[in-house]
C-alpha cells in the first residue's frame, strides 16, 4: 500500500438516492465542504480502502469528449479555469445519475468528489460510498444513534492522476472493477478507455522476475524453484480470472524476503501496472525456453538443463538432448539419421 501525505484542496459530497423501480434522485450541495480534520480523514480512509482492493482497471480518457465529457470538464476546470470545482462536481453527479438510470442500477449513496495533493501529485477522486448505522457516546456517556460513511461499502471509485494526464502518461486513470456491472458503469462515468493490455503487463512482470532472480544470485536449483512458484501462482490467477496483487505475489514467490520482491515490482522504473489478470501464455518463459533458427524450432523445460535432459556446450555452440522419444527416433531413422 502506498504511503503518501495527503493534502485536500477541494472536497464536496452529494447524495444519490435510488429506490427499486424508480429513477435516481440527486441532492446537490451548493458549496464545497470545509477542509478540516474530518475532510482529511475521509480522504485518507477512502484512499486506503481503494488501495486495498486488488481488482482495479487502468487506462486513459476516451477520445470522444462528447460522449465522455469528463476530460473536457477537467480541461475547463484546470486549464481554461472557466469551470469552478463545485460546478464540476455537480456535472459529474448528474452524469452519475444519468448512467445509473440507463444501466438500471440500484446503487445509491454519498458521492464524494475531491481534489487531493498526494505528495507532488495532483489527483481527482470520485467515489460512491454507502452508509451504515452505528452508536456513539456523548460527553455525558449517553448512547446516541448515528449514521456514518461505510468505507467497506465502497461501491464505485475512480482516481485520476491529473499530473500524469497533463504530462501525457499512458495510464493516469484508475477505477475499481468490481463484479458484473459493478465498476463497469463507473468506468463509463469517468470515460475510461482500457489501454492496459494484460499481455504487455505480463511480459514486463516475467522480465522483472527474471531480473530479480539474477540479481539475487541464487543457485540454479533455487532460481528455478522461485520461477516455478511464480509460474504456478500466476497460472492459477490466469485460470481464475483473478488480478495480480504485488504483495501476495511476493509472499508466494519469495517467502524468504517478500518485501524485497514487492519493492521491485512497485518501483517506478519497473513500470508494471497492478490489477491485471495474467496472460497464461506469456508466463511460459518462467519455466520454459523456446527458440528457432532457419532449420529448427526448439522448446524445453528450464529444469531440463539441470536434470541432464538438455546440455548446452558454449564452446562447441551445441545443444544435446537426451531421452529422445521412440516416435522421434523412428522419424529420424526414416530420414537416414546416424
Amino acid at each position: 500500500m502506498r504511503t503518501v501525505e495527503h493534502t485536500v484542496t477541494h472536497l464536496i459530497v452529494h447524495t444519490l438516492s435510488k429506490d427499486t423501480g424508480t429513477p435516481a434522485r440527486l441532492a446537490l450541495r451548493d458549496t464545497a465542504c470545509a477542509l478540516d480534520a474530518a475532510a482529511l480523514r475521509l480522504v485518507e480512509r477512502l484512499s486506503a480502502q481503494y488501495e486495498s482492493r486488488s481488482a482495479k482497471g487502468f487506462g486513459r480518457f476516451e477520445d470522444d469528449e462528447e460522449g465522455f465529457p469528463l476530460a473536457r470538464w477537467l480541461r475547463e476546470h484546470l486549464v481554461d479555469e472557466t469551470l469552478d470545482f463545485v460546478t464540476l462536481s455537480r456535472q459529474l453527479a448528474e452524469r452519475v445519475q444519468a448512467i445509473v438510470d440507463e444501466e438500471e442500477l440500484e446503487e445509491g449513496g454519498r458521492l464524494v468528489v475531491a481534489r487531493v495533493r498526494e505528495g507532488d501529485t495532483d489527483t481527482l477522486w470520485a467515489a460512491l460510498l454507502g452508509e451504515t448505522e452505528g452508536v456513539s457516546v456523548n460527553g455525558t456517556l449517553d448512547l446516541l444513534d448515528c449514521t456514518h460513511l461505510d468505507f467497506t461499502a465502497l461501491q464505485a471509485a475512480g482516481r485520476i492522476d491529473l499530473s500524469g494526464w497533463r504530462r501525457g502518461d499512458a495510464h493516469y486513470l484508475g477505477f475499481l472493477r468490481g463484479r458484473g456491472k459493478a465498476g463497469a458503469w463507473f468506468k463509463r462515468v469517468l470515460g475510461c478507455s482500457d489501454v492496459m493490455v494484460a499481455l504487455q503487463e505480463t511480459k514486463k512482470l516475467v522480465a522483472t522476475l527474471d531480473r530479480f532472480v539474477d540479481n539475487a544470485q541464487l543457485a540454479p536449483a533455487a532460481r528455478d524453484q522461485v520461477l516455478e512458484r511464480a509460474h504456478d501462482y500466476l497460472d492459477a490467477l490466469g485460470e481464475a480470472g483473478a488480478p495480480v496483487v504485488f504483495e501476495e505475489l511476493a509472499r508466494e514467490v519469495f517467502p524468504e524476503q517478500p518485501a524485497r520482491l514487492d519493492a521491485l515490482l512497485r518501483a517506478e522504473e519497473t513500470k508494471i501496472a497492478p490489477g491485471f489478470v495474467p496472460n497464461r501464455r506469456a508466463i511460459r518463459p518462467l519455466v520454459r525456453f523456446s527458440a528457432s533458427a532457419e532449420n529448427w524450432k526448439l522448446e524445453f523445460e528450464r529444469n531440463g538443463l539441470h536434470s541432464g535432459a538438455v546440455h548446452y556446450d558454449r564452446a562447441t555452440d551445441t545443444l544435446v538432448l537426451s531421452g529422445v522419444p521412440e516416435y522421434l527416433k523412428r522419424m529420424l531413422d526414416a530420414e537416414g539419421g546416424d
